[in-house]
């Protein structure tokens, strides 16, 4: 059964055959902003078990000016609530999916908290899950 998902007012709607994680809480500036809270939650799905059913037509992009090395950081949102979603058309094998876009259970849960020095002085981790710095992460990843 798919697991579906949607923006705020409902225009823009997709589903996916399954979540294959990681599941990471990004604490970095942009997450933050995007989200509008401490972090954002996005959920790895294959691009072949991905698909966007409605509302492309809503779907808007913003990039962000490079602050390391190229690409540029991207936002998708419905044009018309301001909803986070996932792009419309993914290049590459796989895509992230903010979680709160989900309106069904994505089956995956949480695995970590990534750029943990941008924690802003108002929050804390209240959990144990493994928590990264962009150094840490950089070396785990490479």
């Amino acid at each position: 059964m798919p697991i579906r998902g949607s923006c705020l007012c409902g225009a823009i709607a997709f589903e996916i055959d399954r979540a294959v994680g990681s599941a990471e809480y990004c604490h970095c500036n942009r997450c933050r902003k995007v989200s509008g809270s401490s972090a954002l939650l996005m959920i790895r799905v294959n691009t072949k078990d991905y698909r966007f059913l409605s509302g492309r037509e809503l779907v808007a992009s913003y990039a962000a000016p490079i602050l390391y090395k190229p690409p540029a950081y991207h936002s998708t949102f419905c044009s018309k609530c301001g909803s986070p979603v996932p792009v419309p058309a993914p290049r590459g094998e796989s895509l992230e999916i903010p979680a709160g876009a989900f309106d069904d259970d994505p089956g995956v849960r949480a695995d970590k908290h990534i750029f943990v020095e941008f924690i802003p002085p108002w929050d804390d981790l209240r959990d144990d899950l493994p928590a990264y710095t962009l150094p840490e992460l950089y070396r785990l990843r490479t």
